[in-house]
């Protein structure tokens, strides 16, 4: 039997053959324009989800970087904000030393008390600082409401302990916010252990020296000062909340007074009735600091009384301006780790996002050398299927008779 072929078989054939190998032709073109391999999931079932999972991993590194970003962004805005409240302190630190000096006088020290007075309000500009979102930084969660609020000389907070945390990766948050309470309020008040206050002495006693140590008792306690006749010698008692005796002695200007793990050093010269109130507080606002010393300077008169009471309420502020510097440089450097935390992070993300393009890489980037091998034996083979089409179709048995 001889199988015939008509002429539109040929026809078909020849057609079919074009078509697949410009077919062929195409897809390798379009590889090589687009530098993958795998151009639908037919191509490589397998590859392909491969490539999915590793697609998902690289948004997420990106996110996690954008993150690290905003989180970068707003902890150095807080930590320029952390260096003008120290610039400020340190201001009043100064005003403080320059008022507890024996030759300035009430006026000068009424003038130095309105320039503290510009400066607590400037330290509650500072609390109320907003970001670029419009966001008070110091608020906790509350960051939409003013967090600090000044009425007649009170400061109050209006925020949270709330602390915000971003994503820098799988398994490593930061915080990027600190509260208005950790950094203006939670300040440890005097030496860190106990607080020493003076009011309404008639003599001159000075506190040149308060500390504490380990086996201190904490309570609130009064030093009082007895001298019962002019011509007794000047004695002390120290009494606890529970009104109970814990230290007596004789005062002499400048020794120390000890007791119960304390010890605080006097000079000047008491009188009967006054007294030196110990209290052990855990901590007292930046604001209030400030404020007491700018009160004392303002009421300050040229009475050898009312000059100890105002180099008490001096030096106890002293005491209080350093641990609140302390206590934002503290934070400062909280602020400073956790930026250095974000740069590590960000370092590993770009490490690991390079990782993850590499091996993206490897499974969908197409072989250019071997893909234009096959591109040029494609059209070499189209070219052929053209010209054997052309050929056949021209055929005729007439030709041969």
């Amino acid at each position: 039997m001889v199988d015939r072929l008509s002429t539109l078989q040929i026809f078909q054939s020849g057609i079919s053959t074009i078509l697949e190998r410009q077919a062929d032709l195409a897809r390798t073109q379009q590889e090589l324009s687009t530098g993958r391999r795998i151009l639908s999931p037919s191509d490589d079932p397998a590859g392909a989800v491969k490539v999915l999972d590793i697609e998902e991993d690289l948004r997420q590194i990106d996110q996690y970087q954008r993150n690290a970003s905003t989180a970068e962004g707003q902890l150095a805005f807080e930590d320029t904000t952390l260096s003008s409240v120290t610039d400020v302190l340190q201001r009043v630190r100064e005003l403080s030393l320059q008022a507890n000096n024996a030759t300035i006088g009430a006026e000068g020290r009424a003038a130095i008390a309105v320039e503290l007075d510009s400066r607590l309000e400037e330290l509650v500009s500072l609390a109320n600082t907003r970001d670029a979102n419009d966001e008070y930084i110091f608020a906790g969660f509350q960051a939409e409401s003013e967090p600090f609020s000044q009425s007649g000389g009170q400061v109050t907070y209006n925020g949270d302990d709330g602390q915000r945390f971003i994503d820098i990766s799988s398994g490593s948050q930061v915080a990027v916010r600190d509260s208005g309470s950790r950094v203006f309020l939670a300040v440890p008040a005097g030496n860190g252990t106990f607080d020493f206050s003076v009011s309404g002495n008639a003599g001159t006693a000075v506190v040149s020296n308060a500390s504490a140590d380990g086996t201190f008792v904490r309570d609130s306690y009064s030093v009082n000062f007895i001298q019962a006749l002019p011509t007794d010698p000047i004695t002390y008692e120290v009494v606890d909340s529970g009104a109970n005796v814990v230290a007596t002695g004789n005062y002499e200007s400048g020794d120390a007074i000890s007791f119960n793990g304390a010890t605080i050093t006097v000079g000047g010269e008491p009188v009967n009735g006054d007294s030196i109130s110990i209290d052990s507080t855990a901590s007292q606002s930046v604001f209030q600091t400030v404020r007491e010393i700018a009160d004392a300077l303002r009421n300050a008169s040229e009475t050898p009384a009312n000059n100890a009471e105002v180099n008490n309420t001096i030096a106890s502020g002293l005491l209080n301006l350093d641990q609140a510097l302390g206590n934002v440089l503290s934070v400062q450097a909280d602020v400073g780790s956790r930026l250095n935390r974000i740069d590590s992070q960000q370092a590993i993300n770009e490490d690991f996002n390079l990782q993850l393009e590499t091996s993206l890489s490897e499974v969908q980037d197409v072989d250019f050398a071997e893909a234009i091998s096959r591109l040029n034996l494609q059209q070499v083979a189209l070219q052929a299927a053209q010209q054997t089409f052309v050929t056949t179709q021209r055929l005729s048995l007439f030709d041969y008779f």
